[in-house]
């Protein structure tokens, strides 16, 4: 178990207000009207743009597309994976509301068009959709507003099986691969931004548990996993010097859990470190910091967040 380190220092982004007031840079010609736009942004006369330019008719008015800003980004940062803790049925009926929702629900044997599974879209990808609530990731809190979250029906915890979970079919894994894979393209997401909601939500939530095939989606190109060598360089590391309490909780924190990084392990942190240990090593996830652990953690690091490292 491991019982110095304070807290690793945060990077602290500046941002610089930028006033755009110097107008004798910009000369516009005498015939620029305020309530046109002026030529640098919309090239040729601009009562002419929409004569040579199709338009998208809405109630009212028309709009046209053809000048978009060069400056902006999307919402979505994250991908969040879930159990339902339901059958098909009793999951589609809560995702539907009022409490709840989801982008994509992946039932307990997809249908198939063909040899390509079908995933449920239950609300579009631009807007919110109620499923992580009480979250907060890499600096992140609130995650509904910057993440698509994906429903998988499993039961969870489960009596009479092998390690007391509900094992994933092969197929909703490979419909899950293949979901994951087109947001994770399409968004540009980092590896360390595909989680469960047990990273997200620690003290709430366990899913999608230990039973998940984490390993079988990073070999897909999916999400975040340790390089076996860095682990083994780590392990033996701290075989001979283990990290202070402090300073794993510290490397937590740094590769993304809400946990802060103390000489005492609270309930905060054992189940951050629990959430941990069920992504990455799901074996043997008893929320106690060891020296294992650790090195996958020190690993993953070295990987993905070399910066935040602990030296």
């Amino acid at each position: 178990m491991l019982y110095s380190l304070t807290r690793p220092a945060s990077l602290i982004a500046l941002v610089a207000l930028i006033t755009g007031c110097a107008s004798s840079s910009l000369t516009l010609p005498t015939e620029w009207h305020p309530y046109q736009a002026p030529p640098l942004l919309a090239p040729g006369p601009p009562d002419r743009l929409s004569q040579s330019h199709p338009l998208d008719a809405r109630a009212g008015y028309l709009v046209d597309h053809h000048y978009p800003a060069n400056v902006s980004n999307s919402r979505v940062r994250f991908l969040v994976l879930h159990f339902t803790s339901d059958d098909n049925a009793a999951a589609f009926r809560a995702l539907q509301g009022p409490n709840v929702s989801v982008h994509y629900l992946i039932t307990r044997s997809p249908e198939r068009r063909g040899d390509t599974p079908i995933v449920l879209q239950m609300v579009p990808e631009s807007r919110r959709a109620w499923h992580a609530g009480v979250s907060a990731w890499q600096g992140r809190t609130h995650l509904n507003d910057s993440s698509i979250g994906i429903e998988i029906v499993n039961e969870g915890p489960r009596e009479g099986t092998l390690n007391g979970w509900a094992p994933y079919s092969v197929d909703q894994i490979n419909a899950v691969i293949a979901l994951a894979r087109d947001i994770s393209r399409r968004y540009g997401l980092d590896p360390t931004a595909i989680v469960g909601h047990s990273d997200i939500a620690p003290t709430r939530k366990v899913d999608p548990g230990p039973a998940f095939p984490w390993y079988r989606l990073y070999r897909a190109g999916i999400g975040a996993w340790p390089n076996p060598e860095d682990v083994d360089h780590f392990r033996a590391r701290f075989e001979r010097e283990p990290p202070s309490l402090a300073q794993f909780l510290g490397a937590l924190s740094a590769y993304g859990y809400a946990v802060s990084p103390t000489d005492r392990l609270t309930d905060q942190a054992r189940a951050a470190t629990r959430a941990f240990q069920m992504h990455f090593r799901p074996a043997d996830y008893s929320g106690e910091p060891d020296t294992q652990t650790a090195a996958i953690l020190w690993a993953l690091l070295e990987r993905y967040r070399p910066e935040a490292l602990p030296r």
